[in-house]
């Protein structure tokens, strides 16, 4: 990061959770972002070296306060790696207002602007469509926000992987690294098993993830789009996850739209049921991105915006990505030509 200040903030959720917040400053402004990260992910995928990332182009594109959020599914964090049974109503009952407290206590009342992916789309869409979080100018949503839909193939997988990971393999998580593990260790033999079926390259962490997420070869981006650093590395990039979180993702899938995991929690009271009940009152903006090459989540968020649509005409804003997937629209090597000016008119548009 260049021409930048760069600081960590830690703030503590409610439940008592460690998480993080990154300031990326080059000057005040008047209109903030943050970027949120997906389930294995962390603040990371937005400041990768081996080609231009989405947080440089925003601070060159006049946006000069950018934060990077590190909420609970980050791989940053070593409790991943660990039995838990945080769904994702933890992530938007907790993590999101938390960041947003600690954010609004060094920015104050200025326009603050959301870059979501994947799950940290979902998560912080429930936050917003759940009403512990607002006054938020605009949200981008990539491949999924709150109409999941996947692949058979994944729907399979979503049902009966997390009790087969915990029950049978006895893995509370899933880790890509698990190709270096110890020979004969329960992930090292997973591991040798599922790239017998994946001859597409050698690389086994990226056999690992589309065995964790998607239904494809590979699952979660296409390897044209990739820079060979960010392939070989991909582990790096995309940590272990709890596989309790898949539960939650099958039962909104099953949904067809995101639902509360289990209604008799109290602790999860303040947060609607059905969190697309109220969408009709909910006046921030949202852009949709998808890859049409998404094999993760599908046709997610074209089934999204027709929702959104339909309950506020107009207001919000659908953009397909020609050849992309799930994950390249932040990872790719080329996502600075064919993804961030698309984010970067869409956040100008709203700030004015």
């Amino acid at each position: 990061m260049k021409d930048a200040r760069i600081s960590v903030h830690p703030f503590t959720t409610e439940d008592g959770l460690g998480l993080s917040l990154t300031r990326f400053h080059r000057a005040d402004c008047d209109d903030v972002v943050l970027v949120i990260h997906g389930l294995t992910l962390s603040s990371d995928m937005f400041i990768m070296p081996e080609h231009r990332n989405l947080v440089t182009h925003l601070l060159d594109e006049g946006f000069t306060d950018v934060w990077a959020l590190d909420f609970r599914m980050s791989n940053r964090f070593t409790y991943n790696l660990e039995t838990h049974r945080f769904t994702l109503d933890h992530c938007a009952r907790y993590d999101h207002p938390a960041a947003m407290a600690e954010l609004r206590r060094h920015i104050g009342d200025r326009r603050v602007h959301v870059i979501a992916h994947c799950l940290g789309s979902v998560t912080f869409m429930m936050s917003l469509y759940g009403g512990v979080v607002n006054d938020i100018a605009s949200v981008v949503c990539n491949s999924v926000a709150l109409t999941p839909r996947v692949p058979r193939w994944s729907r399979y997988k979503l049902a009966y992987g997390p009790a087969l990971s915990e029950y049978v393999l006895g893995l509370s998580f899933l880790d890509p690294r698990f190709g270096d593990a110890p020979v004969l260790t329960r992930g090292w033999m997973l591991s040798r098993v599922t790239s017998l079926f994946h001859n597409e390259c050698d690389v086994r962490p990226c056999h690992m993830l589309s065995f964790m997420w998607g239904s494809g070869k590979p699952a979660l981006y296409g390897h044209h789009n990739l820079d060979d650093a960010t392939h070989r590395r991909i582990a790096d990039l995309c940590g272990g996850v709890g596989v309790h979180y898949y539960r939650h993702v099958h039962k909104m899938v099953k949904a067809g739209r995101a639902v509360k995991y289990d209604r008799s929690d109290r602790s999860m009271a303040v947060l609607p049921d059905d969190y697309l009940a109220y969408a009709a009152d909910v006046r921030t903006p949202v852009l949709l991105l998808t890859g049409d090459r998404n094999k993760v989540f599908a046709d997610s968020n074209i089934v999204c915006h027709s929702v959104l649509d339909d309950a506020a005409p107009g207001l919000h804003e659908l953009d397909m990505l020609p050849g992309y997937g799930h994950m390249d629209p932040f990872l790719g090597k080329n996502a600075h030509v064919d993804v961030f000016p698309k984010i970067a008119d869409f956040l100008k548009r709203k700030a004015a």
